[in-house]
């Protein structure tokens, strides 16, 4: 994967699923559907780690669990820190790029989003990504969802079920649809 599409992936502005760079998204994202099948029927947490590695392009650390099912639907732009906990059910759109810090914990069905498509009917066929960030020894809550562009903190925790459309400070807990701030931590 070149690193002028990713850039162009996520840059905050429109990309044209027309756009002849994205043939080459589409051959990783095929791969990364062939390959899912396979990462989710692994028998230990070692062979997983290895096929979830062959699908983002990176070793994931051995002090790092994730259940299955686990989904994404590009994987190239995924980083995990070490020592990060990732339960059941996650679900991880990662073409605008996903970076989680080290000693994170997720909880099960939680969704990071970091893909959209603008507001313009005319442009709806495009992708916007914008990176998320989850910083060291964060906690995102079961069923939480993280939107485009969201930093979570460090310390900071999600509570279950929230939706998060705004950056959440380091050390701070944040719950509720939209995530709003409880209370510092």
């Amino acid at each position: 994967m070149n690193r002028e599409l990713l850039e162009k992936m996520q840059s905050g502005k429109p990309f044209r699923l027309d756009d002849p760079a994205f043939l080459e998204i589409n051959e990783f994202k095929d791969r990364t559907l062939s390959l899912s099948a396979q990462l989710n029927a692994s028998k230990n947490s070692d062979e997983f780690r290895e096929r979830l590695s062959d699908i983002i392009g990176s070793k994931i650390d051995e002090s790092t669990f994730i259940f299955a099912p686990f989904l994404t639907n590009f994987g190239r732009y995924i980083t995990i820190g070490k020592n990060v906990f990732i339960n059941h059910d996650c679900s991880f759109l990662d073409l605008g790029g996903i970076n989680i810090g080290d000693n994170v914990l997720i909880g099960p069905k939680v969704t990071l989003v970091s893909e959209s498509h603008p507001i313009d009917p005319s442009q709806r066929k495009s992708l916007i990504g914008k990176p998320i960030f989850i910083k060291n020894n964060a906690w995102i809550g079961a069923s939480a969802t993280i939107l485009p562009g969201i930093t979570v903190g460090e310390n900071s925790i999600v509570a279950a079920g929230s939706i998060v459309t705004k950056d959440v400070p380091d050390n701070t807990i944040v719950a509720g649809n939209p995530a709003k701030f409880l209370k510092s931590i």
